[in-house]
C-alpha cells in the first residue's frame, strides 16, 4: 500500500502542502479532511481499500478510518486507527497515533474513536470551517453535529464558527498543477502502463498466429500482470478491452467476447502507482495487420491527435486541443464519405451543426492526476465574469459559455480523440462497427507538452511491426 513507508523527505512534501492550504484558510479558519470509508462488497467482505485523494495529498497516509484537521496557524491534527495488536493480526499493521506524530509530521494525533469528543474542541473560537462539499456522504451532517456541540458551550464564552467553505475549491487549485515529485510518479505509472499495452498487443497477435482462441479477458490479464509485476497497487479505472463492435461502446468493460483476426481491438487502461493514475488508449488490429478501411480511419484519428498535441502548451486554452481535433475529424469525415458533402457542406458547416457528433461524441481530454478524471476547474478563474451564450444545434438548449482554462506548466491532461462508427443509413459499410481511440498523457510545458505514454507505439506502421515480433 502506498504511504506505509515514511521518510523525512516525503514527510516534508506533505507538510509543505498542508502549510500551503493552511495559509488559504483565513484568520480563524479550520479544515476537516477525512479519508474514504471502507466499502462493503458482500456479506463480511470489503472492497480493496483505496484512500481519499484529497486526504492522501495532504498526509501520504493510506489507512482507513482517518481524518485530518488543519488550522490556519498551520497546526495539523490527525485522527487515526488506534494500535490494536489483536486486530492487526487479522487486518494488518496500523501506524497508530503515537507513531503518526513523528512519521507524518503531525502536531497531535489521536485515536479515531475519540473524534466526536475531541474534534468539536478544535472548532471552538474559529470563524470558518472548511470541508469537502458533496464528496463524503454524511460528512455535512457530522460537521453540523460537531458544531452543535460547540454551540452548547456558548454559555461558557465559546464562539462557534459562523461560516463554512468548500475545501475542494482550495485543494483543486493546488492539485491541478503537479510538482516535480508528482510528475516523476506519473512518468513511472505511464511507463508501466505503456509496457502493459505492448504485452497485450503482442499476445493478441501471437495467440491468433498460433491458432488459439483469444478472448478479451486474455488481454485484460496481460494488463493486470504487468501492472502488478512492476509495483502498481491498483488499476486506475476498470480496464476497457473492446474487440470488434464493442469498441463503439465508450465505457465498455473487459469481458469474454472473442478477439478475431480482421477486427480491431481498443484497449483503454492504465495503472495507479503510489496514488497517481495513468490513462492510455491504443487501438490495434487483433492479428497485427490493418485493413484499408481500418487504416484510413486510424490515420485520421492519429492526425487529429497530432493537431491537438501541437496546441497543448502553456498559454493555450484547455479547449484548444479539442477544437483542433474536431477540425481535422470534420474534414476527414467528409473526405472518407462518413458524412455526405451534399448534405453537410464544408468542414466548417459540419462543426457548426455538430454533425461530427454522430461519430465523435466526447471531449478530447481531461485532467489527470491522483484521480483518472482529476480535480480542477476547466474554466479560467480570472475570467469568470466573461459569459457568452450559444444554442446547441442538437439539443436546442441555450448554453452559457465561459472562457476555458489557460494551460500552465505542470498541468497534466489527456489527449484522446476517437471515431466510432455504428451502422446507420448513409454510412459506408466498410466502416461499420469500427471504433478507434488514441490516448496519451501530456505534462504541459512552457514550449509544448511532454508525452509520457509513448512507450507504446502509436503509428500504424509501428504497431504492425511490434505485433510481428
Amino acid at each position: 500500500m502506498p504511504g506505509q513507508h515514511y521518510d523525512m523527505p516525503m514527510t516534508s512534501v506533505y507538510a509543505q502542502r498542508r502549510a500551503r492550504l493552511a495559509a488559504q484558510l483565513g484568520d480563524g479558519g479550520v479544515a476537516i479532511i477525512p479519508t474514504a470509508p471502507e466499502l462493503h462488497r458482500n456479506r463480511d467482505t470489503e472492497y480493496l481499500y483505496r484512500h481519499d485523494s484529497y486526504f492522501y495529498y495532504l498526509t501520504g497516509f493510506s489507512e482507513p478510518n482517518a481524518c485530518l484537521v488543519l488550522t490556519s496557524d498551520g497546526k495539523s491534527v490527525l485522527f487515526c486507527q488506534p494500535k490494536d495488536l489483536e486486530r492487526e493480526v487479522w487486518t494488518g499493521y496500523r501506524l497508530g497515533p503515537e507513531a503518526a506524530k513523528t512519521k507524518l509530521g503531525m502536531a497531535q494525533a489521536f485515536s479515531s474513536d475519540e473524534i466526536n469528543s475531541r474534534l468539536p474542541r478544535l472548532l471552538e473560537n474559529r470563524e470558518r470551517v472548511w470541508f469537502p462539499f458533496a464528496t463524503h456522504q454524511g460528512l455535512a451532517e457530522q460537521v453540523e453535529g460537531w458544531l452543535s456541540q460547540v454551540r452548547a458551550r456558548s454559555r461558557f464564552g465559546v464562539l462557534c464558527p459562523t461560516q463554512q467553505g468548500d475545501a475542494c475549491a482550495l485543494l483543486d487549485e493546488m492539485r491541478l498543477v503537479k510538482d516535480l515529485h508528482e510528475q516523476d510518479i506519473m512518468r513511472r505509472a505511464a511507463q508501466i502502463s505503456a509496457q502493459a499495452h505492448v504485452r497485450a498487443m503482442q499476445r493478441s497477435a501471437r495467440m491468433i498466429r498460433n491458432g488459439e482462441e483469444v478472448r478479451e479477458y486474455h488481454l485484460d490479464a496481460e494488463l493486470l500482470h504487468e501492472f502488478r509485476q512492476h509495483g502498481s497497487q491498483y488499476v486506475a479505472y476498470g480496464s476497457i478491452v473492446a474487440a470488434g463492435a464493442n469498441a463503439c461502446v465508450l465505457h465498455y468493460q473487459a469481458d469474454k467476447a472473442p478477439v478475431r483476426a480482421g477486427e480491431l481491438v481498443l484497449i483503454d487502461a492504465g495503472c495507479e502507482l503510489d496514488g497517481y493514475a495513468s490513462d492510455i488508449t491504443r487501438t490495434f488490429p487483433a492479428d497485427g495487420k490493418f485493413s484499408g478501411a481500418q487504416r484510413a480511419l486510424y490515420d485520421l484519428v492519429l492526425a487529429s491527435q497530432e493537431a491537438a498535441i501541437a496546441v497543448t502548451r502553456a498559454g493555450k486554452r484547455f479547449n484548444d486541443p479539442h477544437d483542433a481535433t474536431v477540425a481535422v475529424l470534420a474534414q476527414g469525415m467528409l473526405d472518407l464519405g462518413l458524412l455526405d458533402r451534399t448534405k453537410y457542406g464544408t468542414a466548417e458547416d459540419v462543426i457548426e451543426s455538430r454533425a461530427y457528433f454522430q461519430f465523435y461524441m466526447h471531449r478530447t481530454g481531461h485532467w489527470l492526476g491522483m484521480d483518472v478524471h482529476d480535480c480542477g476547474s476547466y474554466v479560467e478563474p480570472s475570467e469568470l465574469g466573461v459569459i457568452s451564450e450559444r444554442k446547441d444545434p442538437i439539443s436546442g438548449e441555450t448554453i452559457a459559455n465561459r472562457p476555458s482554462r489557460i494551460l500552465r506548466p505542470g498541468m497534466v491532461t489527456t489527449v484522446e480523440p476517437g471515431i466510432y462508427v455504428r451502422p446507420a443509413p448513409g454510412v459506408p459499410e466498410q466502416f461499420h462497427n469500427i471504433g478507434i481511440r488514441i490516448e496519451d498523457d501530456a505534462i504541459v510545458t512552457e514550449t509544448g507538452c511532454e508525452l509520457i505514454t509513448r512507450g507504446v507505439p502509436v503509428k500504424a506502421d509501428e504497431i504492425e511491426a511490434l505485433m510481428r515480433d
